[in-house]
């Protein structure tokens, strides 16, 4: 088998299986179920939480939808209690999403669930081969860092 063959096999393997691993990983996620929220709506709470707040702009450019498409979204959120809007201390003219004390709640608990249930994973692994996941983590975090820029 040629290098870059034996290569593109491997990491073709390792995203079916990151895949089936996500997909155990999401069915013990109940807080992320329990929502209601659909994947918009989702998008629209991680993208916030990750910037702070954002205009509706800033999160119709992001989905790639228009601005009647986010308002709507962020109304059902509002209404939901997930986040709220604000001036733009800058410009007045601008409102900010942010969220609210319900939606980082919300996002912790959806977080917590999926590392609960993927630190019950590891604990049936032995030590050498989380020692070898560690430094194959490690690998992908410095490559992803290369790729992006640091984080």
């Amino acid at each position: 088998m040629h290098v870059n063959d034996e290569r593109d096999d491997l990491i073709h393997q390792i995203i079916q299986i990151q895949r089936d691993l996500g997909r155990a990983l999401a069915r013990h996620q109940s807080p992320l179920f329990a929502s209601n929220l659909t994947m918009r709506q989702l998008k629209v709470i991680m993208l916030v939480a990750d910037n702070g707040s954002a205009t509706g702009q800033d999160l119709a450019h992001t989905l790639g939808v228009t601005l009647g498409t986010v308002t709507g979204l962020v109304d059902r959120l509002v209404a939901h209690g997930l986040v709220s809007r604000h001036e733009d201390p800058q410009d007045r003219r601008v409102r900010r999403v942010e969220l609210t004390p319900a939606g980082h709640t919300l996002l912790e608990e959806i977080n917590d669930a999926g590392l609960r249930e993927y630190r019950r994973i590891m604990s049936h692994l032995d030590t050498e081969t989380l020692r070898c996941l560690h430094h194959v983590t490690v690998r992908l975090h410095e490559a992803a860092a290369q790729l992006h820029g640091a984080s």
